[in-house]
């Protein structure tokens, strides 16, 4: 299934699930789908969408269901409310991992103030925007210029001229644009 990894590059004749519909290696042989296996698969699949490793991801599991509600549209909430995310979101960045590193080298500005972590969770009426480096201003405007066909979210605005946005709200599961059963996961961590 295409995640979307490598930006824009899954938009063209490039992407490597349109030119390969098999999974790689000489010896493949169809495997048996348990219960177990599309449950693993969809919390893999959510994994890597949004960069997430094992740990951060059974704390996010942990958090969401502490948190009043469904667990499931809880966890995916959390997910989408990290900054690398909303970075990608208001198409200040090509990719999720040239978003994760303009955050993690500190080009992000939060509330005019300098955030490193791209786990950070935005809130609702926060302020993102890019560093005043010309560097950074070349890098997020080009990253505008190639992301002006996709929708920003409903809950967030953005500014692609002052390369800024703002959190209007917080996500709800219809703002979720990525095809995740959390209803797998949720099966699946809370064994």
């Amino acid at each position: 299934m295409k995640l979307f990894l490598k930006g824009q590059r899954c938009f063209s004749e490039k992407c490597a699930v349109n030119r390969r519909d098999y999974p790689p290696g000489v010896h493949t042989r169809p495997r048996k789908t348990t219960d177990y296996y599309t449950q693993l698969r969809e919390k893999q699949k959510a994994k890597r969408i949004y960069g997430v490793l094992e740990r951060q991801f059974q704390r996010y599991f942990s958090i969401a269901s502490r948190q009043k509600g469904n667990t499931g549209e809880n966890l995916l909430v959390l997910l989408e409310r990290r900054l690398d995310n909303v970075v990608l979101s208001l198409g200040l960045a090509a990719s999720r991992f040239d978003a994760r590193q303009m955050v993690s080298h500190g080009h992000v500005r939060v509330n005019g103030r300098r955030v490193s972590i791209p786990s950070y969770l935005v809130r609702a009426g926060d302020e993102i925007e890019m560093s005043s480096r010309d560097r950074i201003k070349k890098k997020a405007s080009e990253a505008v210029d190639v992301n002006k066909g996709q929708s920003v979210p409903a809950w967030l605005e953005a500014y692609p001229a002052d390369l800024r946005g703002k959190v209007v709200a917080l996500p709800k599961r219809a703002d979720v644009p990525h095809p995740i059963n959390e209803q797998l996961i949720i099966e699946l961590c809370s064994r």
